[in-house]
């Protein structure tokens, strides 16, 4: 049965390190992503970003005061969608995230430091760690069934197959 808690990306990886490794892969292939947050009236808002995989967490740095930020500081619900890409050929197939993003406050200079020092992003920026709740990875096998896939904290992954 699943929690309602969120688990961060080493523990998702050390679960499912095959599924981690495609995830990682397909958001590897492209730099920008799209963020899904909640408006304050609670429709949803749809935006590019840049994620980090760095140190066992999944990052999301953003320009001081963006909506995006705002949104997730106000209700910290997300769900991340990996770039597509060109066309038709989504090589590891499509792959979205959702969590919750937990917001590193300023004076946790260390956290902040380590970020910026792989990174170098603008300065001043906003800085999330994201708690994972639901990875899920949709694909085509021999070109005649759809496979997703879905894992959830303290569950294995579940496939289901349809033709």
């Amino acid at each position: 049965m699943s929690t309602d808690t969120g688990t961060n990306w080493a523990a998702f990886t050390a679960a499912e390190p095959e599924l981690a490794k495609t995830v990682e892969e397909r958001f590897a292939a492209y730099t920008h992503h799209v963020l899904a947050t909640l408006r304050k009236d609670g429709s949803p808002r749809t935006t590019g970003l840049e994620v980090r995989f760095l140190n066992g967490e999944l990052w999301f740095g953003m320009m001081p005061d963006s909506l995006k930020a705002l949104d997730l500081r106000r209700d910290p619900r997300f769900a991340l969608q990996a770039n597509p890409g060109e066309g038709t050929g989504m090589g590891g197939g499509d792959v979205r995230i959702g969590g919750r993003a937990v917001e590193v406050a300023d004076d946790d200079t260390a956290t902040r430091a380590r970020y910026a020092e792989e990174v170098e992003p603008p300065e001043p920026f906003h800085l999330f760690r994201t708690e994972l709740t639901e990875v899920v990875r949709t694909y085509v096998e021999d070109e005649k069934y759809l496979v997703v896939q879905v894992w959830k904290p303290g569950e294995p992954v579940r496939a289901l197959k349809r033709t």
